[in-house]
């Protein structure tokens, strides 16, 4: 198969003939329909998450069952599947807790009596990002890292949910809880921010305000419910939130993971306020704040991974929400590309001149 292969960090992505196996017991072989590009990938590529090459990336996929393996129960042969990183063992404290997604158990990889590589090249070892890797034509995964969704979603479209929309969307439904009529700020207008702020929207939130230093973004931003934007290039967008709020806002997303925008976040949020943390801050960076800022004004600073999800819960009813018009993902798509192109996309992730970029496959 045909995938795109991370053989450095900080170089461009090669495109390679690979070899994947057969699915073993608990695993699912995939064709790969579509994969969003995610800015996680990025960090990757860029040395902010660690993951040794040769790897293939993506993580947001959806797909179609070609083949299952011993044991399988939960997907059969031309079902229609969303992927997700969040794999979860069922037994653990947080599984039985009623947190799958912090499963410790999600990167574990292929079970110790199947040596195996899932995916190789001339007898060299391609690692898998989580435990799908959907930069490839196919993808061989644990069947508890896949959902099964209704065959009328577009699996273009499907892909966004596998991450982006479930990472945003699921910070403003789950990690937190929004009343009707609370202000929220969204800093960052990319996939997963503007999956937040449909979030708020679909809450009942009253002011959402997006910030973003790409005043592109506000259009987008406003079609799908933003009351202001706030263009982080011109003005001190600290200052401005506090103005449109009356002293900060009830809730603040920080869905970037940048060290200043962190600070701003925090800046932001109004006594008694919440700040969520949705943006990966690389993990070789620090973020200073003041303790005594969220002491005297008992301000709340909480991290959302993944948004929270309970995929195979959450996925299937994010696609009846996109079916009956409550969630706008057409608008948020930027381009389709073909595999190939994976690197161009990238550097137009780089320079914030895309919102969600899709790969599609044949």
């Amino acid at each position: 198969m045909k995938a795109a292969v991370m053989r450095a960090n900080n170089a461009p992505l090669e495109i390679e003939e690979v070899e994947i196996d057969d699915p073993g017991p608990g695993e699912v072989l995939l064709k790969t329909a579509a994969s969003g590009i995610c800015h996680s990938d990025l960090h990757v590529i860029e040395g902010g998450l660690p993951m040794p090459p040769p790897c293939i990336l993506g993580h947001e996929p959806a797909g179609v069952v070609e083949a299952i393996g011993a044991g399988v129960t939960d997907v059969a042969v031309g079902d229609h599947v969303i992927g997700c990183i969040t794999s979860w063992c069922g037994v653990c404290k947080f599984c039985t807790g009623g947190k799958p997604y912090l499963c410790p158990t999600q990167f574990a990889g292929r079970a110790l009596d199947n040596p195996k590589p899932r995916i190789s090249k001339g007898g060299e070892a391609i690692s898998q990002f989580a435990n799908l890797s959907s930069f490839a034509e196919k993808m061989l995964c644990p069947e508890r890292s896949l959902v099964k969704i209704r065959d009328d979603m577009p699996l273009d479209r499907a892909s966004l949910i596998g991450c982006g929309v479930t990472t945003g969307l699921g910070a403003a439904l789950n990690t937190v809880s929004i009343p009707a009529g609370a202000s929220v700020v969204i800093i960052g207008c990319g996939g997963v921010g503007l999956s937040a702020l449909q979030g708020a929207r679909i809450t009942g939130a009253g002011k959402i305000i997006a910030v973003d230093a790409q005043a592109w973004k506000f259009d987008l931003a406003t079609d799908l419910g933003a009351t202001d934007c706030i263009d982080a290039s011109k003005e001190d967008a600290v200052a401005k939130v506090q103005e449109l709020t009356g002293g900060g806002a009830d809730f603040v997303f920080e869905c970037i993971g940048l060290v200043p925008t962190v600070q701003q976040a925090i800046a932001m949020t109004g006594r008694g306020g919440t700040t969520v943390l949705v943006g990966v801050v690389p993990v070789t960076e620090m973020v200073p704040i003041s303790a005594a800022d969220l002491t005297l004004q008992e301000k709340n600073v909480t991290g959302s991974y993944m948004g929270s999800n309970r995929f195979r819960f959450d996925m299937p009813k994010y696609v009846d929400f996109y079916l009956d018009g409550r969630l706008k993902l057409d608008e948020m798509i930027s381009s389709r590309i073909p595999l190939e192109e994976v690197n161009d996309a990238f550097d137009l992730m780089r320079t914030g001149q895309a919102a969600r970029q899709v790969i599609v496959f044949d």
